[in-house]
């Protein structure tokens, strides 16, 4: 006797919390339940019957051994645009209906949201991953913003760092925005035609500032006229910025750009805001690695100049002394050859004399902080100089009239990076001539040392660096290694750019770019009449962000 069964399958798959669809061969849907109706945004089952379904026709995904910040499962994913709302993630699994092979039977839940948060939770662990790296603060805030972009699918993500006094701002990370020199320079042209800076405000009250449809805002904006072209190249709508707080005070900003029709909720903020947490730890740690560096260089230039002072120099002073009194002795009647002793003195006065001169040129170029209180072009001309004059080179150099308005920091890592490559040349290069020219232009610093010799080589002198796609040589580890890795952390500090062309007849060209920072003003200027963008919307917890404002 078989006992009837209690309750019908299509009872069953009526109250099933998953959608479940049956597919035909060709991977259309033949019928669904309630629940798959309602995860398609569909307004009855039917309405999707014979229409092509987003789900393959494969007997089960492959087992998939997911790392531990890697959100897959042993479930496929597939992408569903509904005809209203935003575009939905199913996690699925596909098996053949045993009673008739030309049909597949499809189980599927939502996560897109679910897989949101374990990106969102995945891109703060890399970022934590990223900071305990030895990568330059450029390249750290970098991976900050493309973390974000990927984990929320924003439009692009800018970091904006202040510099130890609270009062400049500059681009030190961006992802989703193409890499633009003269950025900073086309934000303060807008600023200074009235155009309101919301991050401005953000800094101001330590806050995150909302603003829902800032794009048509900034279009309709004739202030912002100089970077509509810059900023049209993203599709986007709204903007949200977020201040790095660390220790209590503002350390930067971190801009965000989302895509049409993105929602900006409580969630969202509070990934933002974890990540710009990510963000303050990198530029507060470089911040006490950097000063922690200059105190050691600090302390190791006035150690070397102490020493070179105190034994070296006096020793040669004493060697000219000694040659004096042999001199003296010459010049006595005695069995001693006057001419002999004089000549040996003439030499070895002569000798002290120069190693004197070379190591007080030594101890300046130690020393070259009193030269840059003068400027960096003075700093530079005494270089070139001191360098003609004990190597022969004949060396150009090219200075722009608001060289010295540089701040004397970055003044001091120029002077520094110029020094090495003109080091380079003399050590390596066979050089007979080098060019070296310095400017400020669009509020950026540039400078650019050319020589005439072999180019970048390795020490066998065979060829030990190649171009890539973007002129920069690739060089070998050995002599050059050290030197332009110190002359790249210097420039990536100040979030620059340093790139390197060399080639066997060519000789070598570095060019270094180094952006001017955003000076930030004592309170954020009013607006600009009738045209002028509308009040940043500040974040209220009791309301919902992506309607603040509208």
């Amino acid at each position: 006797m078989s006992a009837s069964p209690l309750v019908g399958w299509d009872d069953i798959a009526a109250v099933a919390p998953d959608g479940l669809a049956v597919l035909d061969c060709v991977g259309r849907f033949v019928r669904l339940n309630p629940a798959a109706a309602a995860l398609l945004r569909a307004d009855a089952e039917g309405d999707l019957i014979g229409a092509p379904s987003p789900f393959t026709l494969v007997q089960g995904a492959a087992e998939c051994r997911a790392g531990l910040l890697e959100v897959r499962s042993d479930e496929q994913v597939a992408h569903w645009e509904p005809a209203r709302g935003p575009r939905r993630e199913f996690a699925y699994r596909a098996r053949t209906l045993p009673s008739d092979p030309k049909f597949t039977v499809v189980s599927f839940r939502d996560v897109t949201d679910e897989w949101h948060r374990q990106r969102r939770i995945a891109a703060i662990a890399r970022t934590s991953i990223a900071l305990a790296s030895e990568g330059s603060l450029g390249s750290t805030l970098d991976a900050v913003a493309q973390q974000i972009v990927q984990a929320d699918g924003l439009a692009g993500v800018q970091i904006l760092t202040l510099d130890s006094t609270g009062r400049e701002l500059r681009l030190m990370g961006s992802a989703g925005l193409r890499h633009w020199d003269a950025f900073l320079d086309r934000l303060l042209e807008c600023r200074d035609r009235g155009a309101r800076l919301c991050m401005l405000d953000t800094l101001k009250e330590r806050r995150p500032i909302v603003v829902p449809h800032r794009w048509a805002q900034i279009l309709e904006d004739p202030a912002w006229e100089p970077l509509h072209a810059y900023l049209g190249e993203l599709n986007w709508d709204s903007f949200v910025s977020v201040p790095l707080m660390a220790r209590g005070r503002p350390e930067g900003v971190l801009n965000a750009y989302f895509a049409p029709g993105q929602e900006i909720g409580s969630r969202t903020l509070e990934f933002l805001a974890a990540m710009a947490e990510q963000a303050a730890l990198a530029v507060d740690y470089a911040t006490l690695l950097q000063r922690e560096r200059e105190g050691a260089r600090r302390n190791e230039r006035q150690r070397l100049a102490r020493d070179l002072h105190d034994s070296i120099v006096q020793q040669v002073f004493s060697i000219g002394m000694q040659a004096n009194a042999v001199g003296v002795l010459g010049a006595r009647d005695t069995a001693v050859p006057a001419e002999a002793v004089r000549a040996f003195a003439d030499e070895v006065g002569s000798l002290s004399r120069t190693v004197l001169a070379d190591l007080r040129a030594m101890v300046h170029e130690l020393r070259p902080a009193s030269s840059l209180r003068l400027g960096l072009e003075d700093a530079v001309t005494t270089l070139v100089k001191s360098t003609e004059n004990r190597t022969g080179l004949s060396i150009r150099l090219d200075c722009g009239h608001q060289v010295d308005t540089v701040e004397p920091e970055l003044a001091e890592d120029m002077y520094r990076i110029v020094g090495e490559a003109i080091h380079n040349v003399v050590k390596h290069a066979e050089a007979t001539t080098v060019t070296i020219r310095l400017a400020v232009h669009d509020h950026t610093l540039t400078a650019a040392i050319r020589d005439d010799g072999r180019g970048i080589t390795g020490s066998g002198g065979r060829r030990a660096a190649q171009e890539n796609e973007d002129g920069e040589a690739a060089t070998a580890t050995g002599q050059h290694g050290y030197g332009l890795r110190t002359m790249r952390e210097r420039t990536e500090r100040w979030g620059g750019t340093m790139r390197i062309r060399s080639g066997a007849r060519s000789g070598t060209t570095v060019r270094v770019v180094i952006p001017l920072p955003v000076r930030v003003p004592e309170s954020p200027p009013g607006s600009g009449g009738s045209g002028s963008i509308p009040a940043a919307v500040p974040l209220r917890e009791t309301e919902n962000p992506a309607r603040s404002g509208s």
